[in-house]
């Protein structure tokens, strides 16, 4: 149940959804992160139209144990697109690039969106990666040095766009809307994921690999025309906004802002409700970028579904999360708002059933052998119900600290993003023969991370703003809320 400090138990009527300027932003961010992704994962696709088949054959190791899942469809596709020379080692550098822009600029993100505002840190990180994504089909005839110092480019610009888009909701985003407002913006990005991954294939099969970048290059930069033209970083400058609208958010957000100009660097690395973000962050990312990285692998070596079912079927399970994102987000808010339920409450429910939930399918997608359905349905429960995190620990930074929301998702990040540079690594190390056995070994592994994190979690984390977090205690209590 809410106490009388919670944000939950806050006596403020809301304001309409409909035409909202809050609502607007959720929708221009839900765009945003869709491009984000789909920028991000489209190579995974290309690469393997950009690469010469001869040149990885001896490296592909297809398991035995499972029976060919359907004859392979013999089709033509275009075949214009330049090819190169590249092992399967090079292709693992060119996709883990990436990783190494994407992690340098979580924290620092974080800290100039607090200082400057979001929207253009927000704006120009996700323009920087479209227009390095032009550049795509340069770089890769440059050479794999060159490919790969863009790949990490276009993690620089990425980096900065979750912490930005944290600190713009700690100006607009009502305690009581939250996990709606967070859950639309961010569930783009899963979106992304399931529209981008079969799109690139078939623009790699009618055309060639170099539209793919072209096209989704193009798309951002349309994206970043509207973000400026629409979107302010804070209700009061905004031009539409009605003031009842205004009036609302600001008076919901009256007891949680701070005033005070730093960051509260110390207190605030030893919180330890911000540690139990991180080893959440850190732990259902680890499943999260496995499984992005290696499900395709795992449905063809081991499954041996053909390549019109991979990417497909390799879609499906984000597009389940991005359903479940969606939904918890609005089931969130209503336990919160209409049941009286605590915002630790919520995020500690939520949290555990979007890591524990994951971590029961995946093993046992790992033990049910050659049933493809049951592999196929049980990797998509797994998937989808990690949906669920994003009204859990994703959004808890909010909870503890808006005014700094910003700087802890860059931190949480910063180590989020360690399991998507070694998990990969790890996993293909452990499958050397694509044995079912060995992926038993991956699926265990990462479902005992996720529920290490998951109960770390439930132990620690807080649902009320700390004491570090706000330059004004008055009439803000910081005890007695952790029901």
């Amino acid at each position: 149940m809410a106490s009388d400090s919670d944000p939950a138990s806050e006596d403020t009527v809301q304001a309409p959804v409909c035409c909202s300027a809050r609502y607007n932003l959720a929708f221009l961010a839900f765009c945003g992160f869709f491009v984000l992704y789909a920028l991000r994962v489209n190579l995974s696709v290309a690469l393997v139209d950009m690469v010469d088949s001869n040149s990885t054959a001896a490296d592909n190791r297809t398991s035995s144990e499972c029976a060919e899942h359907s004859a392979p469809i013999k089709v033509l596709h275009n075949q214009t697109g330049k090819r190169y020379q590249w092992d399967a080692e090079t292709q693992g550098w060119i996709l883990g690039s990436f990783f190494y822009g994407y992690i340098i600029t979580q924290i620092p993100g974080g800290y100039m969106a607090s200082r400057v505002g979001g929207k253009l840190l927000l704006g120009f990180g996700i323009l920087g990666t479209a227009v390095f994504t032009l550049f795509t089909p340069l770089a890769a005839d440059l050479g794999v040095g060159a490919l790969v110092a863009l790949r990490a480019l276009e993690g620089l610009g990425e980096g900065v766009t979750f912490p930005a888009m944290h600190s713009m909701w700690s100006s607009w985003a009502p305690p009581l809307e939250r996990s709606k407002l967070l859950s639309i913006s961010y569930a783009g990005a899963q979106l992304g994921t399931v529209i981008s991954l079969p799109l690139s294939g078939i623009i790699c099969f009618y055309m060639n690999w170099t539209y793919v970048f072209y096209l989704f290059g193009i798309v951002g930069i349309i994206w970043f025309i509207l973000w400026i033209w629409l979107v302010t970083d804070t209700p009061e400058t905004h031009k539409t906004i009605s003031p009842y609208e205004q009036e609302y958010i600001l008076s919901s957000l009256k007891n949680q802002l701070s005033s005070q100009k730093s960051v509260p660097w110390i207190p605030m690395l030893k919180s330890l409700p911000l540690w139990a973000i991180v080893v959440a962050h850190f732990s259902y990312n680890w499943t999260f970028y496995t499984l992005l990285t290696l499900l395709p692998t795992y449905m063809k070596e081991v499954l041996r579904f053909n390549i019109q079912e991979n990417g497909v079927l390799s879609a499906v399970p984000y597009f389940g999360c991005w359903l479940c994102m969606i939904l918890s987000g609005q089931a969130a808010d209503n336990l919160r708002a209409k049941w009286n339920f605590s915002t630790l409450c919520v995020r500690r429910l939520f949290t555990l059933i979007g890591m524990i939930g994951p971590a029961v399918f995946l093993v046992a997608a790992g033990f049910i052998g050659c049933d493809y359905s049951l592999a196929v349905a049980f990797l998509t429960i797994s998937t989808t119900l990690g949906g669920f995190c994003s009204s859990g620990f994703s959004i808890n930074h909010l909870d503890i600290a808006p005014s700094y929301a910003g700087v802890l998702l860059g931190i949480t990040n910063t180590f989020a993003t360690i399991p998507g540079m070694v998990g990969p690594i790890i996993a293909r190390s452990l499958t050397p023969e694509n044995t079912i056995r060995e992926w038993q070994t991956v699926f265990c592994i990462a479902a005992g991370i996720n529920v290490s994190g998951a109960i770390f979690f439930t132990l620690f984390a807080k649902g009320e703003v700390q004491t570090w977090a706000v330059s004004d205690h008055r009439g803000h209590k910081t005890e007695g809320t952790n029901k």
